[in-house]
């Protein structure tokens, strides 16, 4: 029987998933014209974002007169680590495809869906300064540090961000302020020469493992730990954490 190797990181659609639903700012880039600022911003799993922009932009007014063809777009979105880094960004996503038009006269419905996942309060100035637009995705671009990956339009409709991915700016943060120990024993998996008189921070934290921020006098690197097997619920996580860390502790992730 064949050996599988074990899986130790997200696949590339389920990160640039992640990698949305983190991302605090996007900018929206057409044809001929500076990108606009979104307030909004939600990859749904039909594989279209909706997002919102300024009424007045010259984004919404060029949109607005394309009908139904719309028109091609670029959607950057940035994900910032949730602590205090020297460099804070953990990866850039670009979303491809055409943009279109919300009819009026549904954006304040469309309004109220995106918010029961994506509960925003600027979705409160849609029909008055903001106007939504839908992002229909061809493809997408995500990448960090170990380099770029891309993944088309059904792939993202297969994918889901990571289970964890709502509480994990809470994790790092708990983790960064009250567990320099817990950090010093995940530091064990790195190599020596990164160790020596670098700062390490937790960067990311996913079912399938750890990733650390390096911190070096010459450069940053970002490398990661993986678990033994995948986290399915956040007490599965927090054993696995503590694996690695090889913490005897028996409390939950909460704690540690």
């Amino acid at each position: 029987m064949p050996h599988t190797a074990p899986v130790v990181a997200p696949e590339t659609a389920e990160r640039v998933h992640s990698a949305c639903a983190h991302a605090e700012s996007a900018m929206l880039a057409l044809p001929g014209l500076d990108p606009v600022p979104t307030s909004v911003h939600l990859l749904r799993q039909c594989g279209d974002t909706v997002l919102a922009v300024p009424s007045s932009s010259v984004a919404a007014l060029l949109v607005g007169g394309c009908g139904t063809t719309g028109s091609p777009a670029v959607l950057e979105l940035t994900d910032h680590a949730p602590l205090p880094l020297r460099e804070p960004v953990r990866s850039l996503v670009w979303l491809r495809g055409w943009v279109h038009a919300v009819p009026g006269n549904t954006q304040r419905a469309l309004a109220s869906a995106v918010a029961e996942d994506h509960p925003h309060p600027a979705l409160l100035d849609i029909g008055y300064t903001s106007t939504l637009l839908r992002l229909v995705v061809d493809s997408a671009v995500v990448a960090d540090t170990s380099g770029a990956d891309s993944v088309s339009r059904e792939q993202l409709r297969q994918a889901q961000p990571d289970p964890f991915c709502a509480m994990e700016g809470a994790w790092l943060q708990h983790l960064h302020a009250d567990h320099a120990d817990v950090i010093d024993r995940l530091a064990r998996h790195l190599p020596a020469h990164l160790r020596r008189g670098a700062l390490i921070h937790p960067l990311a934290i996913d079912r399938y493992g750890v990733t650390l921020r390096v911190e070096a006098v010459e450069a940053d690197h970002d490398i990661r730990v993986p678990f033994a097997t995948p986290a399915h619920d956040v007490e599965s996580l927090s054993r696995a954490v503590q694996t690695l860390a090889g913490n005897p502790f028996e409390q939950g992730i909460n704690r540690i």
